[in-house]
């Protein structure tokens, strides 16, 4: 029964990767995800559905188009991978239950907005304001977490990145903290709740400083533009699935 579990788990990522990669192509493209069916970027010839099977159509057209030849990028199975992979770890950490639909849920949202701040410097309001209420909903099935306690770390998330993006365009008289990041946090902490707000924040503002620090020593500049939520949302999944370790080890050492 269990193998049957984790297989229907994995195939189940599989298959939810696949339609996040629609989203992530279609959603700051504002194109429907629904229709068309899937089409190649480059030809526009619409991918029957034997050519359509997560992983393994990449692998089978050598990650190329059949009609135009055109290269497939490789983000397209790293993503249904990850989708399997994710959906294997809210099952093993939470088991059969809604906890656990609902941590996946989550984890693929965060993914999916990883990818689109990435290269669109956006998050689309579409996939950070859902979330918001569905982590208020989460709270009720989760024993780790009130209602209340969703409900202050949704504010506390989304105050504290606004406070500090009005601190720095009065310090520096630019925009550092997009509305975007105000909303993704505002769901990481209804997701997560208060306690687990900072370690996110601190372990993002750690990423996001090493890749400045690379961006610097490869001749870009300070100005180069960071997309933030690409950093807050990996934290997020780290924190969701590990935070409280994380957490327990660090006040553990005072």
């Amino acid at each position: 029964m269990n193998v049957i579990l984790y297989a229907t788990a994995a195939v189940l990522g599989l298959v939810t990767g696949s339609f996040l990669n629609v989203i992530i192509y279609r959603v700051p493209r504002n194109l429907s995800v629904v229709r068309p069916r899937s089409f190649c970027p480059k030809c526009r010839v619409k991918i029957p559905w034997y050519e359509n099977v997560p992983v393994a159509s990449y692998l089978a057209l050598r990650g190329r188009c059949r009609w135009c030849g055109a290269r497939i990028s490789p983000r397209y199975p790293v993503v249904e991978a990850a989708g399997a992979a994710l959906a294997l770890v809210a099952l093993r950490l939470f088991g059969p239950t809604l906890e656990a639909a609902f941590a996946f849920a989550f984890l693929m949202a965060l993914m999916a907005v990883t990818f689109i701040d990435w290269d669109f410097r956006i998050i689309p309001d579409g996939i950070s304001l859902p979330f918001i209420a569905i982590g208020l909903l989460w709270s009720l099935l989760n024993p780790a977490l009130t209602l209340a306690g969703s409900a202050v770390g949704a504010l506390v998330g989304g105050g504290s990145l606004y406070l500090i993006g009005l601190i720095y365009k009065g310090v520096r008289k630019a925009e550092g903290m997009g509305g975007g990041d105000v909303k993704l946090m505002a769901m990481i902490g209804a997701f997560l709740g208060i306690k687990l707000v900072v370690p996110v924040v601190l372990i993002a503002s750690f990423g996001g400083a090493v890749y400045g620090v690379a961006l610097l020593r490869a001749g870009k500049g300070a100005r180069s533009a960071v997309a933030f939520g690409s950093f807050l949302a990996p934290a997020a999944a780290v924190c969701l699935l590990w935070g409280n370790r994380l957490v327990s080890w660090y006040l553990g050492g005072f």
